[in-house]
């Protein structure tokens, strides 16, 4: 009777640790915060593909479905828990928003943000409350330029690249441009865009005078003024950076009134609005992508992953939205893995994830992405411009003439601030 006992407490015993043990095996995964714009102005074309890049990169991780050398399940066999937030609202929402989702979700890290305002001011909270934070995107160069920080990264490069690529397209397409306009959005983004544009502008074409100047408000929506503006001054150029709603209501609102066609319109950041304008889009409008993405995007595995992958799940091409959180996951799997390499395979701490993502290199559907400015802290990538051509027989914009330009061609080196790189005759440079 006492053995019979004994055996079925050591069986109660047993049937209790594997009940402990196994959720607790579970349960050990990655909670990755992610934010971006699920409604207003700039979900549409940029915030919504985001989050669909997203969602189909880390479906395929956690299925152990990416190509090489990104075919381990999830996060070092982690598998990733997505909490995503939307990134509408303003920047003073956005900071509570992140508290919440390091100290209420208990997220291991965020990864996210589209807005330059937005990661100006969620970039010193998660410096303070020591947690690891990628922004995955927000171009104004302020934001490692003005700070020092241990635990924010940025795994895309900032605006310079958009600018100083633009003009280098300009130049060797021989685009004329004696008289320059220009409109860009009055915050954080837009200010800069236009300060480098016309920065790089003033060292290869020393010749052409600024004309029209404007900063409308973000989220202006009519642009009748500012379009008067324009056709009335007439410039060889009108430069913008533009994104989102805005872009597509400067275009369908100019078009009409014959802006394309008086004159060359130049957009740093535009591919993403081609797939809603479609043929309202002017032809031969030269564009950026952020990057070499989309219809710009140079064969590879990793690129035919994420470009047919996406195309399937979604029924549109993915644009730059989609390549940039797609990189900065990709770049986030490669810091987990790096450290769990050094730490016997254990899920890492904050202090280790920041350890392996400083100066971290890995490739993406963009091509290779490296952590060269700010101390190992922002990135660096290569880049591509083009003009737009309406393809009848696809019913969608393509993008012709298309021209690449190596990372350390279009971005300052290290420790060398933006504009005064430009200023300065871009030295340094490495263009072929």
């Amino acid at each position: 009777m006492n053995r019979r006992l004994r055996m079925a407490v050591l069986a109660s015993a047993a049937a209790l640790a594997v009940a402990i043990a196994a959720p607790a095996f579970a349960q050990e995964t990655f909670k990755l915060g992610i934010v971006t714009f699920l409604s207003g102005p700039a979900a549409d074309s940029f915030g919504v593909p985001a989050r669909n890049g997203g969602q189909f990169v880390i479906d395929q991780l956690n299925k152990g479905a990416a190509p090489s050398p990104y075919e381990k399940v999830g996060f070092g066999g982690m598998k990733i828990e997505p909490v995503i937030i939307d990134e509408n609202g303003g920047a003073t929402k956005q900071v509570q928003e992140l508290r919440n989702l390091y100290q209420r979700d208990n997220v291991d890290a965020v990864l996210g943000y589209i807005g330059s305002g937005d990661c100006l001011a969620v970039a010193p909270i998660a410096e303070e409350l020591k947690k690891f934070l990628i922004l995955m995107d927000c171009g104004t160069p302020r934001i490692f330029e003005e700070s020092k920080y241990n635990y924010v990264f940025r795994t895309a490069a900032h605006a310079t690249m958009d600018n100083v690529g633009l003009i280098r397209y300009m130049k060797a397409k021989n685009v004329k441009m004696e008289t320059l306009s220009a409109i860009n959005q009055d915050y954080a983004w837009g200010q800069d865009s236009r300060t480098d544009f016309v920065a790089a502008a003033g060292q290869l074409y020393p010749n052409a005078k600024l004309a029209t100047d404007l900063l409308p408000k973000f989220g202006a929506g009519q642009y009748g003024t500012e379009i008067s503006a324009l056709v009335s001054a007439g410039s060889d150029v009108v430069y913008s950076s533009l994104w989102g709603g805005d872009l597509q209501s400067f275009i369908l609102q100019a078009s009409p009134r014959g802006l394309p066609k008086r004159s060359q319109l130049v957009f740093s950041a535009a591919d993403h609005v081609l797939p809603p304008l479609g043929d309202k889009m002017p032809d031969g409008t030269i564009i950026g992508a952020r990057g070499a993405y989309g219809l710009m995007s140079k064969k590879s595995p990793l690129n035919d992953w994420l470009f047919k992958g996406y195309e399937a799940a979604n029924g549109v091409y993915p644009v730059q939205a989609a390549y940039r959180m797609t990189q900065a996951i990709l770049g986030l799997k490669a810091a987990v893995e790096k450290a769990m390499a050094k730490n016997g395979g254990k899920k890492p701490s904050t202090d280790e994830l920041v350890a392996a993502m400083t100066g971290l290199e890995w490739p993406s559907p963009g091509g290779l992405i490296q952590m060269k400015l700010a101390d190992g802290h922002q990135a660096i990538q290569p880049i591509a411009f083009g003009r737009t051509k309406y393809n009848p027989d696809a019913k969608r914009v393509d993008l012709v003439d298309i021209e690449y330009f190596d990372a350390e061609c279009v971005n300052p080196p290290a420790g060398v601030k933006s504009l005064d790189w430009i200023k300065g005759g871009m030295q340094g440079a490495k263009c072929k």
